[in-house]
């Protein structure tokens, strides 16, 4: 049996209140952005409720839960999720074999060039123009400058535009 105080009573009332502002405010961005980095639908679910698993076990400790906190949490959850896969796909090359051998959609050429960018690269494209963010955000995020992330998004823009234009005239050329 548990005796809370008033006191008690408000300060939990409080983290429930900060939570599901958190959640409602955040939640879809969240998901969004395991959707476009996740194998499926239901791995990016479990992901975004690991997200703010971890956002309910720190509100207690009286963190903030703003969105640079929650997308700082969910890098740290889709790098553990992604230090699995691989190593479960060492014990499963067969399939991997059989689903990268399968045929691409129309964005097909876009996803095998963002796959070949640096992962610095990648990450910065994708979160700037999937996820949203601003250079400010992204500096924070980050933990650089604004002017780096520019940079960074510069370069990145033109590696893909390279990427892309090579895949063009090769399959010009092998017309």
């Amino acid at each position: 049996m548990s005796l809370q105080t008033p006191l008690g009573e408000r300060v939990e009332l409080e983290r429930q209140k900060r939570f599901m502002a958190a959640h409602a405010a955040c939640h879809d961005r969240i998901y969004r952005y395991f959707r476009r980095r996740a194998e499926n639908a239901s791995t990016a679910e479990d992901l975004c409720a690991e997200v703010f698993r971890i956002a309910w076990e720190k509100s207690g400790h009286g963190e903030e839960l703003s969105a640079m906190f929650l997308f700082g949490v969910a890098q740290n959850v889709l790098r553990n999720h992604l230090r699995s896969a691989a190593r479960s796909a060492n014990l499963m090359l067969q399939l991997q074999l059989e689903r990268t051998g399968q045929a691409r959609d129309a964005d097909g050429s876009v996803h095998e060039a963002l796959a070949r960018l640096k992962p610095d690269e990648r990450e910065v494209l994708l979160l700037t123009y999937w996820d949203g963010f601003s250079s400010s955000e992204l500096s924070d995020l980050l933990n650089t400058t604004a002017t780096a992330i520019r940079m960074r998004l510069h370069r990145a823009r033109k590696a893909l535009g390279r990427l892309l234009q090579a895949e063009q005239e090769s399959e010009e050329y092998q017309r």
